[in-house]
């Protein structure tokens, strides 16, 4: 995925000041060039649910109209067919469910150029590809032979939530799904490898265990674990796309078969340093003392809180143990005064790859700026003030990225 020390920024295209494909989406690129940042991790471009999550979209390959520069753009009658030849096989699930197949094509022709702005300064995408789709959707509809109707998805108490999750999207029905050599989920990966250089395949556990939880279940505390369908899918995707370039989101309750699954894969795995510092667990598999150059690190992601409002929150035991860490690694900024920065730091230390901060984290910013908080409904609605990213902060980071080595 990644062949060479690099690091980048995750920001929702929805959290720009312009909320969308425009011009602050171009100075955004501008400035992680200047700040010698390579990589621009978004969450899904899907159409998100009621509550703005991307992750529960009611197809798995329309984008979101709601991201586009020019939602009037003309659109030709030959760049309509073009499009529904090109997608033929999920085009008819989309416009079926009342979807307009003229906003994926003004999509396609922003996004294209977008991507080719950010490869002109040596910048990348990196997508998100949820496990799951919404129930009662575009997918479901379609295909509804593929998915379960006795159990819906979701994950046990984890570092997230205290008592798991009760997510709802429909399961798929894995033994179906191989009969017909995976083909959906093919399919989805060809239109996700289209739109992005490399993705986050969200929840990599579930491919080799999943949560099942009984469809009519309050709390996801009376689900089970169900096998997953293994490597054969990626088996059958790679034997017709080739290369998968994808990094494995293996947090949570991660057991011997997924690891040996993403081994197997040869991805790489996330470790997220607000998850590192616990003295209570001295074998902490996320303490930066154990990272491996297999992981990709984050100072958090869209579902922590920001490493200022984690940090406000932590007794000072923690605090002793980042602390520690941080002079052990040879962080410069001083976590008391500026945690944020001192995780950016130490993380751009670690030995894999890969390095990625939140925009909130290089913003410096507290828990107002939280893009998510699982199991609660609300969140996905930050957006960054304007201008709000400056030449010194590009300046500050590219000085901490040149030293680490990542520097593009």
């Amino acid at each position: 995925m990644i062949t060479e020390r690099a690091s980048g920024v995750q920001l929702h295209i929805t959290s720009l000041p312009d909320g969308g494909l425009g011009a602050s989406a171009r100075a955004f690129v501008d400035w992680l060039a200047a700040a010698g940042q390579s990589v621009w991790q978004v969450l899904p471009v899907s159409v998100p649910d009621v509550h703005g999550s991307p992750y529960k979209s009611p197809s798995a390959f329309a984008v979101s109209p709601a991201l586009l520069e020019h939602p009037d753009a003309p659109v030709s009658a030959d760049e309509l067919a073009h499009f529904a030849d090109r997608e033929s096989y999920w085009v008819g699930s989309w416009t079926a469910f009342g979807g307009d197949l003229a906003d994926q094509v003004r999509f396609a022709r922003e996004w294209a150029a977008l991507r080719a702005y950010a490869v002109e300064r040596g910048v990348r995408m990196m997508g998100d590809v949820p496990i799951y789709v919404a129930p009662d959707g575009a997918d479901v509809r379609a295909w509804p032979h593929l998915f379960r109707s006795d159990a819906v998805a979701g994950c046990p108490p984890d570092a997230y939530a205290a008592t798991g999750q009760l997510w709802g999207n429909p399961l798929y029905r894995w033994d179906v799904m191989a009969d017909e050599g995976f083909r959906w989920w093919v399919e989805r990966l060809r239109r996700t490898f289209e739109l992005f250089d490399f993705v986050r395949l969200d929840h990599f556990r579930g491919f080799a265990g999943y949560w099942a939880i009984p469809a009519d279940a309050e709390t996801a505390m009376s689900g089970h674990w169900e096998p997953g369908p293994g490597r054969a899918l990626f088996d059958a995707a790679r034997s017709e796309l080739g290369d998968l370039p994808m990094l494995a989101e293996d947090l949570g309750d991660i057991d011997a078969p997924v690891v040996e699954l993403r081994q197997a894969l040869g991805l790489p795995g996330m470790a997220v340093l607000q998850f590192g510092f616990t003295p209570w667990d001295p074998h902490n598999i996320h303490h930066p003392s154990r990272l491996r150059p297999d992981q990709v690190v984050y100072t958090g992601t869209h579902d922590n809180d920001t490493v200022r409002g984690w940090w406000a929150q932590q007794p000072e035991e923690v605090r002793d143990m980042v602390r520690g860490a941080c002079w052990d690694r040879g962080v410069r900024a001083h976590v008391d005064d500026e945690p944020s920065w001192a995780f950016i730091e130490l993380a751009l230390t670690m030995p894999g790859e890969l390095t990625m901060m939140q925009a909130q984290d290089v913003l410096g910013l507290g828990s107002e700026a939280r893009m998510n908080t699982p199991g609660i409904e609300g969140g996905w609605g930050w957006r960054m003030e304007p201008g709000a990213l400056t030449d010194a902060h590009a300046e500050r980071l590219r000085s901490l990225t040149d030293a680490a080595g990542r520097a593009r």
